[in-house]
């Protein structure tokens, strides 16, 4: 058995890194255990980013090669043809090169001291007098195991670890089963704006998206509760009214899948001796499925939190509760409220949705979301704007076609 860290953490994407390049920083000797050969191979999902969000972690600017495209808003379409948009003066969003990005927190993480073992699978866990205290991992063709005074599960939505440390198992009545496509020859695209569609022969439960690159190629994909994602990817490109158009032609360089957890937050993230970050927690925007800025967010606890109980001496279950208590700080209300706007988005009809997304447009909601602050923290920025009549009148509206849609 070898010692090679004060903290392992299991997992090198974005989550994993962010968590030891903070835990470098503080002085913590950190070892990663990546079972991939590579950083960022393969890739998890679109990587359309808030830039406030970056730059609240310490992110941006980030290198020119790592960005893709950058976008002033969105446009949301319905399954049968209407249109929102909405439009800001600068830039609040971006589209990175995923491999790229987590090869980037990775670096940073290495010139900061933290050392890699990559195509090293963690199997197990050794739990004594129930603190965790050892990683059993597979690598170059033996097992070795490794202790540590903590471990941190990053390993993803898959959350072995966290099921053999005894933990809550995220909801699996809220996963879906994601894919996305890198496509060329795509048709009559604004490059600075990012479009959603909806529609449940498309995307059951969720909603498609085409992001605009650069280099005239795009991100198109779906995440979907029911169906084969690859039939329905195919399906969204050919038929859907105006997603068809852009799309028909089209042609697909790759593709990936990948599920997405959208049940908000697990609700116990910690046992003596182990942390969980990332999808392992479901630290997961129930809106939009985008895990980055609040995995990383929660990341940056966990290295403060791992830092103090380094400081004391103390790895117990009671003293990590604070990496418990700081997260639902962080991210509870917001969860709260987008976990509720998923749910009552899910009921409508598509029809219910074509009303909605006609009535955003005929208020001219979009003047009232320029000023909604934080996209990463949605029920904050919900409080922020709702003194606007535009916004409580939707709310209402959007009530209503909720509350009398079939469940």
């Amino acid at each position: 058995m070898e010692s090679v860290s004060d903290v392992i953490v299991v997992g090198g994407g974005p989550c994993g890194s962010f968590t030891a390049l903070n835990l470098a920083r503080l002085g913590v000797k950190v070892a990663v255990f990546e079972e991939h050969e590579e950083i960022g191979v393969p890739s998890h999902c679109a990587g359309h980013l808030s830039i406030s969000g970056l730059r609240r972690l310490g992110l941006y600017p980030l290198p020119e090669k790592v960005v893709e495209n950058t976008f002033r808003g969105a446009v949301f379409h319905s399954s049968m043809g209407k249109e929102f948009r909405v439009r800001f003066s600068s830039p609040i969003t971006c589209v990175v090169n995923r491999a790229l990005f987590d090869k980037l927190i990775a670096e940073m993480a290495e010139k900061a001291g933290v050392r890699y073992f990559l195509g090293a699978r963690v199997d197990s866990l050794t739990i004594e007098d129930d603190v965790v205290k050892r990683v059993t991992v597979a690598r170059n063709d033996r097992v070795d195991r490794f202790a540590a005074k903590m471990i941190i599960d990053a390993e993803g939505i898959a959350s072995r670890l966290s099921h053999q440390a005894g933990l809550p198992s995220l909801n699996r009545s809220m996963l879906l089963n994601g894919v996305e496509a890198e496509v060329e020859n795509v048709k009559d695209v604004e490059e600075d704006m990012v479009e959603v569609f909806f529609g449940k022969e498309y995307a059951p439960h969720f909603f498609a998206w085409l992001i605009p690159k650069h280099d005239g190629k795009a991100k198109v994909g779906l995440a979907a509760k029911t169906g084969n994602p690859k039939v329905l990817l195919q399906k969204f490109m050919l038929k859907h009214p105006v997603a068809s158009k852009k799309l028909r032609s089209a042609r697909i360089l790759c593709t990936i899948f990948h599920p997405v957890t959208l049940g908000g937050p697990v609700r116990k993230t910690y046992s003596s001796g182990f942390l969980t970050v990332g999808d392992a927690a479901s630290h997961v925007k129930p809106t939009t499925g985008g895990g980055v800025a609040w995995g990383l967010t929660c990341a940056r606890i966990a290295a403060e939190v791992i830092g103090e109980a380094l400081r004391r001496d103390d790895f117990s279950s009671d003293f990590l509760r604070n990496y418990q208590k700081k997260c639902e700080d962080a991210l509870g209300f917001d969860a709260r409220v987008m976990l509720w706007f998923r749910k009552m988005l899910d009921k409508l009809s598509d029809a219910q949705v074509d009303d909605v997304v006609g009535f955003c447009a005929r208020i001219g909601l979009d003047k009232t979301l320029l000023s909604f602050g934080d996209i990463d923290f949605q029920g904050r920025s919900l409080l922020h704007v709702l003194p606007d009549p535009r916004m409580g009148v939707t709310l209402v509206y959007f009530s209503f076609l909720g509350l009398s849609a079939n469940p």
